[in-house]
């Protein structure tokens, strides 16, 4: 029987993955867009949204820890990002499909911060 955990486990190790994941935050933090595959692309969606919505509870030691002490993307999210979303509830993300990779027929997304 299949039962869902919650999340996509993308091939990964746990600790794998966690990092993955929390560097690609941080790309899309510094960057506002990174083009991975399209459940890369869903699974940081969720990250992200959660940097943002904790940069805009004004807990500055918590965003300070999840962003592991990156000088630079602390500073974005705290002093742009939040004020930039700040009369958004949510859906900080979109992700655009960006079709198929030649190498592994992979479907490809763009995931960025919208204005």
């Amino acid at each position: 029987m299949i039962k869902n955990t919650g999340y996509r486990k993308l091939g990964k190790t746990s600790s794998h993955r966690k990092a993955m994941l929390s560097n690609m935050a941080l790309s899309i933090v510094l960057h506002e867009e990174v083009k991975t595959t399209l459940q890369k692309a869903k699974e940081v969606r969720r990250e992200v949204e959660g940097l943002i919505t904790l940069a805009k509870s004004g807990d500055k030691l918590a965003v300070k820890n999840a962003v592991a002490n990156n000088a630079v993307a602390y500073k974005k999210l705290v002093e742009v990002l939040s004020e930039r979303y700040s009369k958004r509830d949510g859906g900080y993300t979109r992700i655009y499909r960006a079709g198929i990779r030649k190498g592994d027929n992979a479907e490809v997304a763009i995931i960025k911060l919208v204005e």
